[in-house]
Order: C-alpha cells, then structure tokens, then sequence
C-alpha cells in the first residue's frame, strides 16, 4: 500500500508530461481588493518557465479592472515551444464574513495568444525539424476568487510571517484562429478548459507577499492540439498598494 501511495506522484508527474498541447494557461489574476483605488502587481515563474505578468486596478469599491500578460520559450532538442499571450477583463469584489475578513471576486474578460511548437528528430548532423505547429487563438474567460485570511504564522529566522490562502476558478474558451502546419492537415480546434488553483500568500510587509500556486488544467473536449495536462506550478511576489488592512 506505501508503495502504492508513493507511486501516484511519479505517475502524475510522468501522465503530465506526456500530455502536449498548443495552450499552456497562465496564472489567474488574484488582486483580493478591499476597496477602492488599491493597485496590484504580481509577476510569476512556473517549473517550465512559463512567466506571468499580472495587474488589476479597483476603480471603484466594488469594481475593478486587470491586464495580464504571460510568455515562454523552451529550447529542446527534440521539441521546441514557444507561447505569448495577452488578457484583459473586468470583475467585481466585496469583503464578507463576521469581521469583513474573507475576499470574494468574480471576473471576466478576453485574451489572445499565439503559440509555436517545432518537433525534431536527432540524427548524427544534429536536430533535423520535420514537423512546424503555429496558431493563433482567442480566449474568453470567466473566474471567482476566493481567500480568507487566518491567524497562522510561519516562523521563519526567528521572525513571525502571516500567511493568506485563497482559491480561484477559471474557465477559459480558448478557439485556434489562424492554423498553419507543415507535415499535417489542420484542422481549427477549441476546448474549454477548467483551470482550478490554490495559493498561499505569505505577507513579508503592508505591501509586498510572497506566492507559491498549484493548480491543474482539464479540457472538457478531446482534442489534438487544444488539449489539457498543463499544470500550474510557480513561485511569484505581489504587491498590492491601498486597500483595507483585514484582521
């Protein structure tokens, strides 16, 4: 039975890996606003170095806008990936519970990314390229956000850390819009995806945070190119400027 349990890590580990898709999602935008005028900034770096760019603006006490922005590039011998993308939405937030200590956001928005993939075989001149992947695709996305903040520290160097956990839901219809590969017959997929996370926080000061996320990627179609198995596995800082100071 131990070995059992330590087996489904390794086996995770190896079904992700082997899954290949032309959308590797970001980081979803988690601001945790408390009231109006408070600004937020995050940037993160996943295990497959997919970097994200995250922003939002509480324009008034409940509302707010955000940008995101993610990019990667991976240099394999057999296999070369490539993504950028770019979001933009709008959301709503409020502050609940005994002591207005819990965050709840939901948001919406659109997206647009391009991606490129390269598969290579090895021969003895080297890396010969056989086969070229390169789309275009849109995205719309709809979210909730949800964190609560607690009274459990961490000690660390002899110094006390608060910690925030929170959660976040996303589903994204991500559609190809231009298509072209060599070696194949393309056809135009989408997918929708669901694109839960976990994160903690731990609050260095007022302002700045540390972020640890997990989180996964399931595709509610069967699809070739458009298909789950992404992760979501980064370490990131934020900083949030403004807002109420939760209890």
């Amino acid at each position: 039975m131990r070995k059992f349990l330590l087996s489904i890590p390794l086996l995770s580990t190896l079904f992700i890996a082997s899954c290949s898709s032309l959308y590797m999602p970001n980081v979803p935008n988690t601001p945790m606003f408390t009231q109006g005028g408070e600004l937020h900034a995050s940037g993160h770096v996943s295990v497959r170095g997919n970097i994200s760019v995250n922003t939002a603006l509480a324009f008034t006490d409940n509302f707010a806008l955000m940008l995101n922005g993610s990019a990667i590039s991976q240099d394999k011998e057999k296999k070369d990936f490539s993504q950028k993308m770019a979001e933009a939405g709008i959301g709503y937030f409020t502050t609940f519970g005994k002591e207005n200590n819990r965050i709840f956001e939901v948001y919406g928005g659109l997206g647009t990314g391009n991606s490129k993939r390269v598969l290579s075989e090895l021969t003895y001149d080297g890396a010969v390229p056989y086969e070229s992947q390169d789309i275009t695709f849109d995205k719309f996305f709809v979210q909730v956000n949800y964190s609560s903040t607690r009274k459990r520290k961490l000690n660390l160097f002899g110094e006390k850390f608060p910690l925030n956990y929170g959660t976040a839901l996303r589903m994204s219809y991500v559609t190809m819009d231009k298509v072209e590969m060599t070696g194949v017959n393309p056809l135009k997929e989408d997918n929708i995806f669901l694109e839960p996370i976990f994160f903690t926080r731990m609050r260095l000061n007022e302002n700045f945070q540390l972020q640890y996320t997990t989180g996964s990627n399931f595709g509610l179609k069967n699809r070739k190119y458009l298909t789950a198995g992404n992760s979501v596995f980064t370490i990131g800082a934020v900083y949030n400027l403004g807002g109420k100071k939760l209890r």
